[in-house]
Formats: C-alpha cells, structure tokens, sequence
C-alpha cells in the first residue's frame, strides 16, 4: 500500500508530513515512559522482520493481484502502539530512501496509512477488546485477524481519499474505492493469519511480551531468545524468502490498473514532485531491490517476463533481491535500536518529578 508521489499534491502531502511528524512526536514522548532496556533490542529485531517481511508480496488467488504484511498490527501488539509507530515509520523512511519504495512526498501518508491505522485504532479498539486479559490461540487469532482488516480497511480508504483530496490523478473516489477495499480485505485476511502466527510463537514462548507490550517495565525480563529466533527469521525471509515474492501488482497497484489501465501512473518531472524525485534517485542505492540496471535495448526486443506458476509466483534466486533484504533488514534494525536507546537513555537522565 506505498503510495507513489504520482498519487498526491505537494498541498496534501505536505499536511500529511505534519501530521505524521506530530504522531511521531507523540509517540517518542509516550516512549520513554514505557521502554524498558530490554524491549529496545527487540524493537530493533521486529523493525528488520517486518522489512524482510513487507518484501514478500503473496498471490491473492483469482485477482491478478498480490499483496504483502503491511506489519503495523504486528509491531503494535508486540511493542506497544507508540513504538510499533516509530517502528514502522522507521521501515517507511528506509524504503523510500534506499530502496524508491512509496514517494518521499508521500512518505507522511504511507506511515498515517500504515502505521497510524493499525497501531493507534485497530489494536486498541479492536484487538485488546477481543483478546482480554487472558489471551488464547483462539482468542489471538480471532482479534488479529479482525484487527488486521480493520487497519488495512481504513488504510485502503485513506489512500482513497488523500489521492481524491489531491487531485492530480484520474481515479475517481467511488470506483477506486470499489476495488481497493475488496482487494485490501483479502489481503488483510492473509495479514491477520501472519500475525496470528508470529504472536502466538511469541505467547508461547514469552507471554509477558504480550502483557507488558505498552506498561511501564523494570527491565527484569530479558528477551534474548525471542529476539534471536525473529532475528533468523528476518534474515532467512530478507535473503531468500523473498526471492519467492509475487511479481503480480500488489493491491495499490491492481486497483489504480483497474481504474486506468495502467499499473502506474507517471510522475510529474517538475516543481516539487521533480525536486524530490530526483533526491531519491540520488539515495536510492537499490531501487526496487535490486541492482541498479542500465537501460540497454535488449537483442531480438523485450525479453520476456519470467514466467509465473498457477499461484502467480516463481522462483527468482537474485543477488540484488538478497543484498536489498540483509542491507535494508539490517540498516532499519540499527536505525530503530538506535532511536530506541536514545529515548530510553532521555528517559534515564530527565529528573524524577
């Protein structure tokens, strides 16, 4: 759901940076009221697991479409809806500075979008209700799932709306939100069954993560072995998980294809769309995970496109894929952890009131 520039005014945008700025504001002050050293480390491994997660886009059967863990739920259910926030805002900015994923002028409604939704609506009002005081795997997975389509629901319909506020893009609001809900429950469901499954290893394994995800903590507990088996994980999906991604367009995609016949829309070369434009071609060292290529017509025409099974993926073992998944898993693991201790560090030196 990375919105792309092409979808939104500099007017728009730039009221969506400022209000995804003070959400961030918000929930760095929150965070160092309820970040324990031990939680810091852990912030970090979930940061890297979503990002190696976000680059697996799965078939949604019977669509043409594909689509991927938006992650937000996630973090928020495993850290806390403010840190869960900075967690996704931090993937968000390393996306669309090293890897030309969603706009920069876009950047503050991709992480209202994705991050404000799931962390600071689904999950308080709609997880924690269903799964109370004492949670079960039926319980986890019943609120997860719910949950889950909730945030992507209203991500989806923000989306709808920022570009239909923007104006710059044919999609009008009615048809454009006949497909991007359809398609965002479907993968919302799938989103729901993936977090289902990474929180109740976590349950089963630490239940007090779950307990003292957003609580005031001591630092008593220490989340070592949690935080190793997510850290496998991230590098074992990053690195070659991901080379089994679907090449179908994700939800975004499909639906503005559905809309205007083509997947995506072209980006304005002037003003402050150009400006920034250019900015990420500047940082971004593998645009779409990948290797920068040069563009060489190919002998014969196009080649063709590689070849996709029933399920709309296929087997592409790539370097550039693998380097893309460690490089961008790892510099968002020390990103976060950094931002983590330094508020923790804060929260330690301000004077006892």
């Amino acid at each position: 759901m990375h919105m792309s520039d092409a979808l939104i005014s500099p007017a728009v945008g730039g009221t969506m940076w400022v209000a995804a700025a003070g959400l961030v504001g918000y929930s760095a002050r929150k965070m160092r009221h309820c970040l324990d050293s031990s939680r810091v480390p852990l912030m970090g491994v979930m940061g890297a697991f979503v990002f190696a997660a976000q680059m697996v886009n799965f078939t949604i059967p019977g669509t043409g479409s594909s689509g991927h863990l938006g992650g937000g739920l996630l973090l928020a259910i495993l850290l806390g809806p403010s840190a869960g926030l900075i967690t996704i805002a931090s993937i968000l900015t390393v996306q669309a500075m090293l890897f030309a994923d969603g706009g920069l002028l876009a950047l503050g409604s991709n992480i209202i979008n994705m991050g404000f939704f799931p962390c600071f609506i689904a999950y308080p009002l709609v997880y924690l209700p269903l799964v109370g005081k004492k949670p079960g795997r039926g319980r986890i997975a019943i609120a997860a799932t719910l949950a889950a389509v909730l945030g992507l629901q209203l991500g989806a319909l923000g989306v709808v709306t920022e570009t239909t506020m923007s104006g710059i893009a044919d999609l009008p609001f009615a048809k454009f939100l006949l497909l991007m809900l359809p398609i965002h429950l479907a993968i919302g469901l799938v989103e729901g069954l993936a977090t289902t499954a990474v929180v109740s290893f976590v349950w089963q394994a630490r239940p007090d993560v779950l307990e003292l995800a957003d609580s005031p903590g001591d630092g008593r507990g220490r989340l070592g072995s949690v935080a190793v088996c997510l850290l496998v994980a991230a590098i074992v999906t990053g690195g070659v998980v991901s080379w089994f991604a679907s090449t179908r367009p994700d939800g975004l995609e499909w639906s503005v294809a559905g809309v205007t016949g083509k997947a995506e829309l072209a980006e304005s070369t002037d003003g402050l769309h150009g400006a920034l434009k250019r900015a990420q071609e500047r940082t971004a060292l593998l645009p779409d995970y990948d290797f920068a290529k040069t563009q060489e017509p190919a002998r014969g025409g196009q080649a063709p496109a590689p070849e996709e099974s029933s399920l709309g993926q296929w087997f592409a073992p790539s370097a550039g894929t693998t380097v893309s998944g460690l490089l961008g898993g790892g510099i968002t693991l020390i990103l976060v952890f950094l931002i983590g201790w330094a508020l923790r560090r804060r929260a330690a030196s301000a004077p006892s009131a």
